[in-house]
């Protein structure tokens, strides 16, 4: 008799266990939270005010992945040197690859001759609607008997997402089309490409501009009559601070790696709305 009830207790842990999930940056936590609910058991790798293109992940994370059903990559430079490492320890973790589908833009460069492929496809909405849309199928695909669950919160996020992106739209409808704004790493293309923006990044590649490429910036910054340099936690604002001062401009920090993804894109929304009618 024991043995049954032992036996019923291991079978019904192994049924209603959650789904163990890793994901690479800490908005990826909100989009999974938001669809798998309490279903999920979350991972975050990147952690808070460090950077994807140099992060190594601590032994507790690595003892995570090893026990984890699905690794949701989004193509940051943190993925191309661990994800084989992760797979490694754990053939049987699942891949899902939630930039699939999307096309890559080419980062824009003034002092570097090589273009680079941009990585930050979430700071755009309609990709995150893509995004949305592969963590869903998967989470489907491993735990079929809750299917019902995910579609509820994937349609409500869905709608979330495309609420948002008609609130900043309203944000920026005073806002003339083309209009520049400067940032320091170049994280925001994708959401100046949907918004009808255009950013100028003062660093590329992880380089700092030399003294010849600064003087550069700054006069290509008061050409487009730039108002505000946004600068991230992640990185040394130090440059954008000689380039602000110069201009006599604030410098904003904003992150793109922010697990409130909704507000960071909202205020950086309201800043560009706000500085091109000074």
């Amino acid at each position: 008799m024991k043995k049954i009830i032992l036996f019923n207790i291991i079978l019904t842990s192994f049924i209603f266990a959650n789904i163990k999930a890793v994901v690479s940056i800490a908005p990826m936590v909100s989009y999974l939270q938001a669809i798998g609910g309490d279903k999920v058991d979350i991972t975050l790798m990147v952690e808070p005010k460090h950077s994807p293109h140099t992060y190594e992940p601590k032994p507790s994370q690595m003892v995570s992945v090893s026990k984890a059903n699905l690794y949701f990559a989004i193509g940051v430079e943190f993925e191309k040197l661990w994800l084989g490492k992760f797979t490694s320890i754990n053939p049987n973790l699942k891949v899902i690859r939630v930039d699939n589908n999307i096309t890559k833009r080419y980062i824009d460069t003034h002092h570097s001759q090589k273009a680079h492929k941009d990585p930050h496809i979430w700071t755009s909405l309609d990709n995150l609607q893509i995004i949305a849309k592969h963590m869903y199928q998967a989470l489907r695909q491993q735990d079929p008997a809750n299917k019902e669950y995910y579609e509820q919160n994937y349609q409500k996020f869905i709608q979330h997402i495309q609420d948002t992106k008609q609130q900043i739209t309203t944000i920026l409808s005073n806002t003339p089309k083309g209009s520049k704004f400067m940032v320091f790493h170049p994280s925001w293309g994708y959401f100046a490409d949907e918004f009808g923006l255009k950013q100028l990044a003062i660093e590329v590649a992880g380089k700092e501009p030399k003294f010849k490429e600064v003087i550069h910036i700054i006069q290509e910054a008061k050409r487009a009559n730039v108002k505000a340099i946004f600068t991230q936690p992640e990185f040394s604002d130090k440059t954008s601070q000689v380039i602000a001062s110069e201009l006599h401009i604030p410098v904003i920090k904003v992150s793109p790696l922010s697990k409130d993804w909704e507000q960071t894109l909202i205020k950086i929304a309201k800043a560009i709305a706000k500085s091109s009618h000074r």
